[in-house]
This record gives C-alpha cells, sequence and structure tokens, in this order.
C-alpha cells in the first residue's frame, strides 16, 4: 500500500475513492476514524488518507485528485428553462425550482 493522497475530510476522501475505483484503481481510506481522536493525537494524524495498492496507479490517480482539487470551469452558467433562474455550470437540476437545467 502506497500513501497518494490527505483528504480534507471524511466525504472527499470517499468521493475520490469512488472516482478511483470507477477507473479500475484499488485503493483504500485510511484513518476514516481518527477525528474522534482530535485531542488526543496530532490534528496532522487526523486527517482521511487515500491508500493505493499498485504504486503504478499513482500517475492516473493523481490526474484524479488534481481534477478534484481543480475543476474544470470552462462551462458557462446556464437559465433554468422553467423560472428563468442563473444555475452555476455543472448545475444538472435548479437550485431555486428543483427542475432539470439540461435536457436529460
Amino acid at each position: 500500500m502506497f500513501k497518494a493522497y490527505t483528504a480534507a475530510n471524511l466525504q472527499d476522501a470517499h468521493i475520490l475513492l469512488g472516482l478511483l475505483r470507477a477507473i479500475g484503481i484499488e485503493a483504500r481510506i485510511l484513518n476514516a476514524n481518527a477525528q474522534g481522536g482530535l485531542g488526543e493525537i496530532p490534528f496532522m494524524h487526523a486527517y482521511p488518507e487515500i491508500w493505493l495498492a499498485d504504486l503504478h496507479d499513482m500517475k492516473r490517480a493523481r490526474q484524479v485528485f488534481d481534477g478534484f482539487e481543480r475543476p474544470s470551469s470552462t462551462s458557462q452558467p446556464s437559465r433554468c428553462p422553467a423560472c428563468g433562474e442563473e444555475n452555476p455550470a455543472g448545475f444538472e437540476i435548479c437550485w431555486n425550482c428543483a427542475a432539470p437545467t439540461a435536457p436529460a
């Protein structure tokens, strides 16, 4: 096992784990329950970590991590066809009225 990433929180670690598994990279989350030990252990040791089973997957995993940390901002905001409210790029459902913002 090889340490590949330290996540800011457990939710981010699980999202990244799912992204890695979706492209066939075997990985695990360590320190998933360490947040409960804050105060007893140093905070730097309580962050969730993603560990890879195979060092050869590190390059592809790094691309996943970089994409997660710096999502593409090439898309433009869109207008909801139902209520006309502007929604940030990437929203599939209007934040205002919950209508789909793009055709399925």
